[in-house]
């Protein structure tokens, strides 16, 4: 019976565990850096970058800007290619020829995400895949990111994720200001069996606990 309940408890305990461990590559792709508000004017230095698993289909995903006013789209972008082999997917703001000042660019199109209040979303056929909220939201506005709005980047700074690979969900613990780097990020460096390793110390210790329970 003393078996029976100790591996009952690892169960419990492997739950917990997974419960409590914020998502990497089972949310992918996410929003890991966004770029909004350049010196002087915003025209071909715009970017939001993703960062998914290589080889990805981004067909059919849409990155778009939200109002914080009144949740008006301001900005629909149509995602198409693949992930490439370090992950990272950069969507630059075009010039008027159609070229970018954005570095690493995959894909170029037209848009200029607001300063805050505001959110930007990742969306597919179904709904919201990932999205950032950034800026003070009053009463009334329209918060359409995670948990709690990051804070509105400075002019030339950009929002990125501490890890491009890790998402708690909450915006504010996510990102900071940073100097925008698009196209690369540090990453969390755990691979997701960390995860088995974590759980398998855990059952291990109930398993010393048992057997001294049982001399």
């Amino acid at each position: 019976m003393h078996r029976i309940a100790h591996h009952g408890a690892g169960a419990l305990l492997a739950f917990a565990v997974l419960s409590s461990l914020p998502s990497t590559a089972a949310a992918l792709p996410i929003i890991s850096e966004v770029f909004y508000d350049a010196v002087g004017t915003d025209d071909g230095q715009v970017f939001v970058e993703l960062y998914g698993a290589p080889g990805t289909d981004l067909t059919g995903l849409v990155v778009e800007g939200i109002n914080g006013s009144n949740g008006a789209v301001t900005d629909s972008i149509a995602l198409s290619g693949v992930m490439p082999m370090d992950g990272f997917f950069v969507v630059a703001d075009a010039l008027f020829d159609g070229t970018t000042l954005v570095g690493n660019a995959d894909l170029i199109g037209s848009f200029d995400f607001q300063n805050g209040p505001d959110s930007i979303v990742l969306r597919d056929a179904d709904g919201v895949l990932d999205a950032i909220g950034y800026g003070v939201f009053g009463p009334g506005e329209v918060f359409a990111g995670e948990g709690t709005p990051a804070p509105d980047a400075p002019v030339d700074s950009s929002l990125a994720r501490q890890f491009a690979d890790l998402d708690t969900d909450d915006n504010f613990a996510d990102f900071e200001i940073a100097l925008p780097t698009p196209g690369t990020a540090p990453l969390t460096g755990v691979p997701e069996p960390g995860t088995g390793v974590l759980l398998a110390g855990g059952l291990a210790s109930l398993a010393r606990l048992g057997r001294r329970r049982e001399r």
